[in-house]
């Protein structure tokens, strides 16, 4: 799978923070502190950490970048800053918790999130597609950029959901970028394609485990899993 036009990324990003705010828009507060699928956070402390993402884009988007780009939209996920690394994943963890704790209400963290996303669609849609922008040391042209904001709003809506069994699951078209995303980190043959998108999503970002038959599958490429966390 590759990327698809930047047209198509462009309402792919808006369906991926458009999916977002309608799970959080009409939660109180006490809603915002329910659990989610990364350990130790609630829903506010995620949607936090998410805000950090549409943030980062705006300064990467006004910050043009010499070529050639040294990162696409797979490669990113796999020369992350911090990947892999324990303690920096939960000094993260423990930032993201006191900041999200030092908000008056939960609430707040959703009006920050609101604007700044509704912020970062704009300038994406009104982004060079043929430019490059740095972000965490890296060089990525900016349709590949756009992709790793769509995949990470993908994985953490599902993540964000894990306490809501009524909330709505992403939208179409943002899930199929984050699949081309995984897609991508699986190696040649790509996912298995007895994986339903869901399942693809959950077990390529260590969701959800391996199964004797996804292993059999996968033969030694389930070594590579999870393909992102």
């Amino acid at each position: 799978m590759g990327l698809p036009a930047p047209a198509v990324l462009a309402a792919a990003l808006h369906a991926a923070y458009a999916g977002l705010t309608s799970v959080v828009d009409d939660l109180d507060d006490f809603d915002l502190l329910l659990p989610t699928g990364c350990r130790g956070w609630t829903i506010s402390d995620l949607l936090l950490h998410l805000t950090l993402d549409p943030q980062r884009a705006l300064v990467a988007l006004a910050t043009p970048a010499a070529g050639p780009p040294d990162t696409d939209f797979v490669s990113y996920f796999r020369s992350f800053p911090g990947s892999g690394v324990a303690a920096e994943a939960v000094a993260h963890a423990q930032w993201v918790r006191r900041t999200a704790a030092a908000f008056g209400r939960p609430k707040s963290i959703v009006e920050l999130w609101t604007e700044t996303a509704r912020a970062t669609g704009y300038a994406v849609s009104k982004a060079d597609p043929a430019g490059l922008i740095r972000t965490q040391s890296l060089v990525l042209a900016v349709p590949d950029f756009v992709a790793t904001l769509v995949t990470e709003a993908v994985i953490h809506h599902l993540d964000m959901i894990v306490s809501l069994p009524d909330a709505p699951e992403p939208l179409p078209e943002a899930v199929a970028v984050a699949l081309s995303t995984m897609d991508g980190l699986a190696g040649a043959d790509g996912l298995p394609v007895h994986w339903s998108e869901r399942e693809a999503l959950l077990k390529g970002s260590g969701r959800e485990d391996l199964t004797a038959e996804d292993r059999q599958v996968l033969g030694d490429r389930a070594d590579l899993f999870p393909l992102l966390s």
